[in-house]
C-alpha cells in the first residue's frame, strides 16, 4: 500500500515496528514532561517573585486528576466477557469518568438480592503526547467466578460513595445468563458478529438490529472504536483516546447483558501503551486467559455445541506489518494444538474462528491477507474449521465453500457439508464505519450481487499487491449488515445446524446458508495430518 507522507517528517512516516513506535513516543513523553517541568519552575520562580505561593504556579502547568466525591461519579460503559469457562465465569467492564476508591459489583439471583460482592480493579490509562492533551481515564473491572451453568444472574456496580444497594442512588441493575452444562444438548441460540464498528449513528442501528435477535454472546472482528483513525501503524496515525468513551457509552445497551467477544483490528494497536501496542485494550477488555502468553486477544471458549477461536492477525499481516512475526510463531502454533483438541471433544460439532483481516474477500481497499492464508488456511482445512468471520474490509461478502484452495459454488439458500465440502468464509466488515467499494460495476453498488468472476488482489511479503481474479466470492453488499448465526444443536448422531443469516441495519434478510453436520459424529471432515 503506497501511504502518502502528508509533508511529514521521515521519523513520523517510517514504516516502523510498533516497538520501536513505542520507544519513540515514550523519548517524547519524557521530553515534553523534562518541558514543562522546565517551564513550570521559570514560572513558578517568576510567581514567588511576585508574591505568589510556588505551588499555585505550578499547578498551572501541571496535570493533576480532578478529585471528584464518589457520590458524582455515575459508572457508565459497562461490558461483559466470558471467562476461560462461560458456564462459571463472567467478566464485567465498565468506566468512570473520574478516580474513585473500593470499586466493587454486587450480583445475585433476583434484582432485589444481590448479595454477593466482589471487590474490583481500577486500570487507569493516562494518555500524553506531543500531540495529545494530557487525558486520563479510568477502566474498571471486575471477575465473577463458581457461577452455574445456564443461570441468570443481576448485577451493578459502584464504589465508595455510590452503593447501587442504596435507593438513593439510583443505580442501574443489569443480568446476564450463563452457557449451558456441555453435559447436556442445549437448547437452540444465537450469536452475531461483526468488525469495523467505531461511533455513528450506523453502528447505533445495527447495534439495536443486534438486541433484536436475542444473542447469547457477540463476536467484534476488530478495529473496535477507531480512536487511532489511521490505523496505518505508522508514527504518523491520529490518536484520540476519548473516542474509547463514546464507543463504551455507544454499546453498554447490549454489551452491559451480552458478552462482548472482542478481537483485535490494525486500529486497535496503540503505540502509545506498550510495546506490541496493545496495553490500552488491556486496561479497557477481558479477554479469557487461556491463548500463548506472547500475544494478546487471542483465546477460546466453548459455548453448547461451539468452539470459539480469536486470532490476532496483527501478527501475520503482511499488508499492514507494525506488529509482524511478535508472538514468534506462538500463536500459530497454539492455534494449531487448540483445533486439535477442539476437534478432539465428542460434544463440540462446530468451530468457529474469528479475527480481523480476510482471508477472502474482493474490496479495492483491503482484498485478501496473504499472511492469513500461508500461515492459518491450512490449519482451518487440515481440522475442518467450519465458518471464519472476518472484519477490515467494511462490507458483507461471502465466499463459496473452500477447502483446499478449491471452491464449490454456494448460492443463497445453499447447505453446506463441511466435513466434505470445506470452510465458509464471511466478511461482516460493515458495522459502522464508512462504506467500501467492490470492483464490480457501480449499478451493483448498495445490493447483493452474484457475478462469478471478479478481479482483486491478495497481499504478499513487503506490502505488495498480487492481483488474481478469483470465482469463489458468491453473495457481496455495500450496505451496512451483520451476522446472525442460529444454533441448532441436536443428540448424537442427528443432524446439528448453523444458520448464517446476513441482516442490514434495517433489519432485512440478504443472505442465508445452513452448514450442517451429524452430532457427535467421528467424521470432522479432517485432512491427513500432512495437509498443506
Amino acid at each position: 500500500m503506497d501511504i502518502p507522507r502528508m509533508g511529514l517528517p521521515d521519523h513520523l512516516t517510517a514504516r516502523l515496528s510498533m516497538s520501536e513506535q513505542h520507544e519513540l513516543l515514550t523519548r517524547q513523553r519524557g521530553h515534553r514532561r523534562r518541558s514543562v517541568l522546565a517551564a513550570g519552575a521559570a514560572v513558578a520562580a517568576g510567581a514567588v517573585a511576585a508574591g505568589v505561593p510556588a505551588n499555585a504556579a505550578s499547578a498551572t502547568v501541571w496535570h493533576q486528576p480532578t478529585k471528584v466525591p464518589g457520590k458524582l461519579v455515575v459508572p457508565f460503559g459497562r461490558h461483559l466477557a466470558w471467562g476461560p469457562n462461560p458456564r462459571s465465569q463472567v467478566r464485567v467492564g465498565w468506566q468512570v469518568a473520574h478516580a474513585v476508591k473500593h470499586p466493587f459489583l454486587r450480583f445475585g439471583d433476583a434484582p432485589w438480592n444481590l448479595g454477593h460482592r466482589v471487590g474490583a480493579e481500577i486500570r487507569a490509562l493516562h494518555s500524553e503526547s506531543s500531540t495529545i492533551a494530557a487525558t486520563d481515564q479510568y477502566y474498571v473491572h471486575a471477575a465473577i467466578d463458581g457461577l452455574q451453568p445456564g443461570r441468570t444472574y443481576y448485577y451493578a456496580v459502584g464504589h465508595d460513595g455510590y452503593d447501587p444497594a442504596d435507593l438513593s442512588t439510583f443505580g442501574r441493575i443489569d443480568s446476564f445468563t450463563t452457557a449451558p452444562t456441555r453435559r447436556s444438548v442445549p437448547e437452540s441460540f444465537t450469536f452475531t458478529a461483526f468488525g469495523d464498528q467505531g461511533v455513528s449513528y450506523h453502528a447505533l442501528g445495527n447495534d439495536g438490529q443486534v438486541a433484536a435477535q436475542d444473542p447469547v454472546f457477540h463476536l467484534h472482528a476488530g478495529d473496535l472504536c477507531y480512536a487511532d483513525s489511521s490505523g496505518l501503524g505508522l508514527p504518523a496515525d491520529t490518536y484520540d483516546p476519548r473516542t474509547w468513551d463514546q464507543f463504551l457509552a455507544q454499546t453498554e445497551p447490549i454489551s452491559a447483558s451480552v458478552p462482548w467477544m472482542a478481537s483485535l483490528g490494525n486500529h486497535d494497536m496503540e503505540a502509545l501503551y506498550s510495546e506490541n501496542g496493545y496495553g490500552g485494550q488491556l486496561a479497557r477488555w477481558d479477554f479469557p486467559d487461556n491463548g500463548p502468553v506472547q500475544s494478546e486477544g487471542v483465546y477460546s471458549f466453548v459455548y453448547g455445541n461451539v468452539g470459539v477461536i480469536s486470532l490476532d492477525p496483527n501478527d501475520v499481516s503482511f499488508e499492514i506489518p507494525a506488529n509482524f512475526g511478535y508472538t514468534g510463531g506462538a500463536q500459530t502454533k497454539w492455534l494449531d494444538n487448540r483445533l486439535k483438541w477442539l476437534r478432539d471433544q465428542d460434544d463440540v460439532d462446530f468451530i468457529v474462528v474469528f479475527f480481523h483481516h480476510c482471508a477472502y474477500s474482493t474490496t479495492t481497499a483491503h482484498a485478501s491477507e496473504g499472511g492469513v492464508r500461508n500461515q492459518w488456511v491450512p490449519l482451518f482445512d487440515k481440522y475442518g474449521v467450519d465458518l471464519v468471520i472476518n472484519g477490515h474490509n467494511h462490507i458483507y461478502e461471502r465466499a463459496d465453500v473452500l477447502q483446499g484452495g478449491k471452491s464449490k459454488k454456494t448460492p443463497i439458500g445453499a447447505t453446506v457439508h463441511p466435513a466434505t465440502d470445506g470452510t465458509t468464509y464471511v466478511t461482516a466488515g460493515a458495522a459502522g464505519r464508512s462504506l467500501y467499494a467492490f470492483a464490480v460495476p457501480d449499478s451493483y453498488a448498495g445490493h447483493v450481487n452474484d457475478v462469478d468472476e471478479v478481479p482483486s488482489f491478495v497481499w504478499a511479503s513487503g506490502a505488495v499487491k498480487v492481483t488474481e481474479n478469483v470465482t469463489w466470492s458468491r453473495v457481496r453488499y455495500t450496505g451496512y449488515s451483520f451476522l446472525a448465526v442460529d444454533v441448532q444443536p441436536a443428540s448424537a448422531g442427528r443432524t446439528t445446524t448453523l444458520t448464517l443469516r446476513a441482516v442490514t441495519e434495517a433489519g432485512d434478510e440478504i443472505d442465508r446458508v445452513v452448514i450442517a453436520r451429524e452430532a457427535g459424529g467421528k467424521s470432522r471432515g479432517r485432512l491427513n495430518d500432512n495437509a498443506s
